[in-house]
């Protein structure tokens, strides 16, 4: 996998989904195109130099992560779910091909992976929880909860599903001074889901890389982290508050296990 360029974005555009923060803006016309998606946010010119930093396949990039570690109560069984929650957490394994049971949903325009067995199994509004304490439900939460963090619904799902801490905290300092912005147009429209990469888990924490293919056709990848905490995913921002630790252009999907049941690709 070959990164071209690529950088964390600047701070000022953690409140919407990634593919359209400006660390993935890597051309006039890729520029152009996510004006006419709108919302664009300008930088706030905020020194951003202790969350830079590229990540690694077998170490990711730490320095912008929360310091705050799973509590006791966090790393607790199966006995702390929320009531109605119950799955199958019996595989540890780190995926390397996309569930049998792989279905997409919608949100907003942006479609979705989700499985029936691995998670979301609740869904409230935007607020789609329940995932299994494995590999690959970490990976589905950090893509579903990221995924609704610029539009109307993202009080709720910061409260129910970002983890508590000085992140949380600054995320929501700031994303409380941007307006909220509701897309349109056809479903994946201006992107999709491809696939993911697992860097490092535990059923405390996991770190993935999520790729994404946008509307030109390029290709960019994010990494994000989620702790377990309250009997569920929970997504963990920097301490700057950047629910990205960091934003890399990439040239394919080499390297990725790739999303199946035909939306993703």
């Amino acid at each position: 996998m070959r990164a071209s360029g690529g950088s964390r974005g600047s701070s000022g555009e953690w409140e919407k989904p990634f593919w359209q923060q400006r660390g993935w803006l890597i051309s006039a016309a890729f520029l152009l195109s996510m004006f006419l998606i709108g919302g664009f946010v300008l930088l706030t010119g905020e020194d951003d130099s202790s969350n830079t930093g590229q990540p690694q396949p077998s170490k990711p990039t730490a320095s912008g992560q929360s310091a705050a570690t799973p509590s006791a109560a966090q790393s607790g069984s199966a006995e702390g779910r929320p009531a109605g929650c119950s799955t199958n957490d019996s595989d540890q394994n780190i995926p390397q091909q996309s569930p049998s049971d792989l279905k997409w949903k919608q949100y907003q325009i942006d479609l979705l992976p989700v499985s029936p067995s691995a998670g979301p199994l609740k869904f409230d509004g935007g607020v789609w929880s329940c995932y299994s304490r494995t590999p690959l439900g970490a990976v589905l939460a950090m893509q579903a909860i990221s995924a609704k963090m610029g539009g109307p619904d993202w009080k709720a799902v910061t409260e129910k599903q970002v983890a508590r801490g000085t992140g949380k905290d600054q995320f929501v300092a700031r994303r409380s001074k941007q307006a909220d912005s509701t897309p349109t147009g056809a479903p994946g429209s201006r992107g999709s889901y491809v696939g993911f990469r697992v860097l490092t888990y535990s059923k405390d924490q996991a770190t993935a890389m999520t790729l994404m293919r946008l509307a030109d056709g390029t290709h960019g990848v994010a990494t994000m982290s989620v702790v377990w905490e309250d009997g569920d995913w929970k997504l963990r921002p920097t301490l700057s508050g950047s629910t990205t630790e960091s934003i890399t252009a990439v040239g394919g999907p080499e390297g990725f296990t790739i999303w199946g049941g035909g939306s993703g690709s």
